[in-house]
């Protein structure tokens, strides 16, 4: 695979800081990093920060940091912070991004960035999927392999992604992938029933967004990230997008106009009325042909394709079935597809509790320190035992009942 670059650069404006670090400015943000690393280019950048490629010269390694610069504007977004850093700690696996430190701060009292460090990949697949490189089946099947491997494992973790996408999947030279972004992620546990008035949230980039989703059914389930496995499976095939709605409404359009007018079924289980009635009034129509759209593509990549992109999230396929069909066979091998135990809810007792943005800031204080110090690490651990030796949490699969999520989320 090529190697992405940058369309930016980095300002020659470096000194010595207050904090003893050195200070760099990466498309017009101050980075202030530990004198071990030094940035060398711009990756990207996004709502809520900019990341760069740096060298660590302690370990000898690239590395790749994140500056989260809006974590303490507002205590929604404090909040998403707090929850992507526990998410990024509990998840780890071959693929799925690892957070190797985040920097400490001068003091819990003084800080308002974030900086995370984590693996350093050379591309995402949206790149390569853009780009002029032929992409075999093996290609396709590899790539798909390694992003349900990791879904299987963060399912299991009572983990939903919930903006899966080919720029959130890196991907490296010798085409390892790797699931990024965990900022919409959600925790899906029985325990987490809050509903919560805040800020509406962002769930899903639109292309890749379940009819569930679109159709207001506030009850999200894992089988919402498998729908977007379908959408970029699909592009993998086709090498461009296959659902590129302009709003909400073309997007459901374009969802009926590939899958056809859904059955009467599965119109009733849509819970939202409003939503029901949206449908009803939309012209009806067949399904499209599956081997004429995707007629290069194997003919078992065509039928997990159709599994996947189904309209009704309880028939849609979840992860153990698309590992276990035949397309994947050369490459599945369950003893080497791990899952997780579920998350304790001792690390997301947060959800449930209204905190001020102090609260959160000593929040994620304590969550940056579990990367430095071995005695925090150990209070940590034996206070996690005694939670959940009284809260008696089964060690349990992910199941698929649906959860009311702890945000306020409508699609946009």
């Amino acid at each position: 695979m090529s190697k992405s670059k940058s369309a930016y650069s980095i300002s020659e404006l470096k000194g010595p800081c207050a904090n003893n670090g050195v200070l760099s400015k990466v498309m017009g943000s101050n980075f202030i990093l530990d004198r071990r690393y030094t940035v060398l280019n711009t990756i990207g950048s996004g709502a809520y920060g900019v990341v760069v490629s740096a060298h660590d010269s302690i370990t000898g390694e690239n590395v790749a940091i994140k500056k989260i610069e809006k974590a303490f504007e507002h205590a929604t977004f404090a909040k998403r912070t707090l929850r992507e850093l526990k998410i990024l700690r509990l998840l780890s696996h071959e693929n799925i991004i690892r957070i190797k430190t985040i920097q400490l701060p001068s003091s819990r009292e003084d800080f308002e960035e974030i900086y995370l460090v984590s693996e350093l990949m050379e591309t995402d697949l949206s790149s390569i999927i853009k780009s002029p490189q032929a992409l075999s089946d093996e290609h396709c099947q590899f790539f798909l392999y390694q992003l349900l491997r990791g879904l299987k494992f963060m399912h299991s973790a009572c983990i939903l992604h919930r903006d899966l996408k080919p720029r959130n999947l890196l991907v490296n030279s010798n085409c390892d992938l790797k699931i990024c972004d965990f900022g919409l992620a959600r925790p899906s546990v029985p325990e987490l029933r809050v509903k919560s008035s805040q800020m509406t949230d962002y769930v899903a980039t639109r292309w890749y967004r379940a009819p569930e989703v679109l159709l207001t059914f506030k009850k999200y389930t894992a089988a919402m990230d498998m729908w977007s496995v379908g959408c970029i499976f699909g592009e993998l095939l086709l090498r461009k997008p296959l659902l590129p709605g302009t709003d909400a409404n073309h997007q459901i359009d374009l969802i009926i106009n590939l899958l056809g007018f859904p059955s009467e079924e599965d119109i009733q289980s849509i819970p939202n009325v409003k939503a029901r009635e949206k449908l009803l009034k939309m012209n009806k129509r067949n399904a499209k042909c599956f081997e004429i759209i995707f007629r290069d593509a194997n003919p078992q990549a065509i039928d997990l394709l159709k599994k996947l992109l189904v309209f009704n999230p309880e028939k849609r396929y979840t992860v153990d079935q698309a590992l276990n069909h035949p397309y994947l066979s050369a490459l599945h091998f369950p003893d080497d597809e791990p899952f997780c135990h579920p998350v304790s809810m001792f690390d997301f007792e947060f959800e449930r509790l209204h905190l001020n943005m102090n609260d959160f800031k000593d929040l994620i204080y304590d969550e940056i320190l579990l990367h430095h110090f071995t005695s925090t690490k150990q209070q940590y651990e034996k206070a996690k035992s005694e939670y959940d030796a009284h809260a008696q949490l089964p060690v349990r699969r992910y199941s698929r009942d649906k959860e009311t999520d702890s945000e306020n989320d409508e699609p946009n």
